[in-house]
């Protein structure tokens, strides 16, 4: 079966335009509820023999100054508590507080600076700039000796506006589950997504590779766009069934790993879904697109 990726190019743009509009709508109106790493705080998890509701835990801990308490529960009786840094003698007050209401077992306590916090933020932004500019060089070396009609850095452009696409998605949608389910935006998530790059890549590697290889052995009776399309009928089941099996993987991890890889496997399952979108739907698209105007 030959389907027609191409074809309906102007369709990918606006649904891809509207989502990625979207995207920075719901960024510029909730923003990002960042965790500890990000803005300094202290964290703690503990497990109650009988876990009673948030409201009640909020009431217990109001009168000791914590700031915004994020109370996030989970398995087993257990909650995660997100407060402003506090001293030892504060930390004990709070395990004291809560003791009143139901045997507690303290799981972990850590406590981040401000400064740290604001350092973290910094050099977070510098990690992904910099991934995005090795990536831009690696494909534009990987594909110098590419056909006369198309160069590496064409290529490279290419991979660079769908991997900001690949990682505005999952990026953005944090925005939204830390609005609707008090998700905190954590250094975990930051790691998953820089994940999502050198995943999404690969996917895009494979497309330009085989439509590099098309070109330098196509007829002179076949378009551009047509070489495109061939290329991806190609290497659709390799592409699929790649996602596929470590979206299964992950889908377990994101179950049953803990709260800790929880939103890790999360951010990654949503990256490899539009990451292969992007790479069967978007990429090949803009190069059609690039050429034609070219020619």
């Amino acid at each position: 079966m030959n389907i027609q990726f191409v074809k309906h190019y102007k369709l990918y743009y606006l649904f891809s335009g509207l989502l990625a509009l979207a995207c920075v709508v719901s960024l510029f109106i909730f923003g990002l509820k960042l965790g500890i790493d990000f803005t300094g705080g202290s964290i703690l998890e503990i497990a109650f023999e009988t876990r009673p509701e948030n409201t009640k835990i909020q009431e217990k801990l109001n009168s000791l100054n914590l700031g915004e308490i994020v109370i996030q529960p989970t398995e087993n009786n257990g909650a995660i508590l997100r407060f402003k840094s506090v001293d030892e003698n504060t930390h004990q007050q709070i395990l004291a507080k809560l003791g009143e209401i139901s045997k507690i077992e303290e799981k972990r306590f850590e406590s981040i600076g401000p400064t740290i916090g604001k350092e973290l933020r910094q050099k977070t932004i510098i990690l992904v700039v910099i991934s995005l500019a090795a990536l831009l060089f690696y494909i534009a070396v990987a594909f110098r000796k590419s056909s006369w009609l198309i160069k590496g850095w064409h290529y490279g452009l290419v991979s660079i506006i769908t991997l900001a696409f690949d990682v505005l998605i999952p990026f953005a949608s944090f925005s939204v589950l830390g609005k609707i389910y008090n998700i905190q935006f954590n250094i975990g998530i930051v790691a998953a997504l820089l994940t999502i790059l050198g995943y999404t890549i690969n996917d895009k590697v494979i497309v330009f590779d085989r439509v590099r290889e098309n070109l330098a052995t196509s007829g002179s009776n076949e378009s551009f766009s047509e070489i495109v399309n061939k290329s991806l009928n190609q290497i659709l089941g390799r592409s699929l069934s790649t996602g596929t099996c470590t979206l299964i993987v992950l889908f377990f991890i994101f179950l049953f790993g803990g709260e800790t890889l929880k939103y890790f496997a999360l951010t990654l399952i949503i990256g490899i879904v539009v990451g292969t979108y992007s790479s069967l739907f978007i990429a090949s698209s803009l190069l059609v697109s690039w050429m034609g105007k070219k020619k």
